[in-house]
């Protein structure tokens, strides 16, 4: 059961240099960046500085930062009953004046919208009235 478990972690992705990755065609995935298609659109998060977006990673029940390089942060977050680990990337846009995010489910094929409702939660981290 353990080596299931584990080969259910899947590879990380490298931390994006530019514009985050597109969500695949599956449902599990979730970007605010211009490109996203409607099926996996959310709206960006507001302008923060990085150590903001780190508290309000962290301020989410098993999540992390595993890395941040510039302007771009990388978490994982387990699933509450099997563990499975999802990626967040938060990318500062100076440009468009917000906050790039991308929460997507590295295994499997549904999320039953973990990822939408995660994204939610750092919104509400973020913004001074919590909604």
């Amino acid at each position: 059961m353990l080596l299931f478990l584990l080969a259910c972690a899947g590879a990380s992705p490298p931390l994006p240099t530019g514009a985050l990755s597109p969500c695949p065609s599956s449902p599990n995935c979730v970007s605010s960046e211009p490109d996203a298609d409607e099926a996996h659109r959310v709206a960006p998060l507001p302008l923060a500085e990085m150590e903001a977006l780190r508290a309000a990673v962290e301020s989410i029940p098993r999540c992390r930062v595993e890395q941040i390089e510039g302007d771009v942060l990388h978490a994982t977050c387990r699933t509450l009953v099997l563990r499975f680990v999802d990626d967040v990337h938060l990318r500062i846009d100076h440009e468009a004046g917000t906050t790039q995010v991308r929460s997507a489910s590295r295994v499997g094929h549904s999320d039953l919208g973990v990822n939408g409702r995660r994204v939610e939660k750092l919104r509400a981290a973020l913004t001074p009235d919590g909604r």
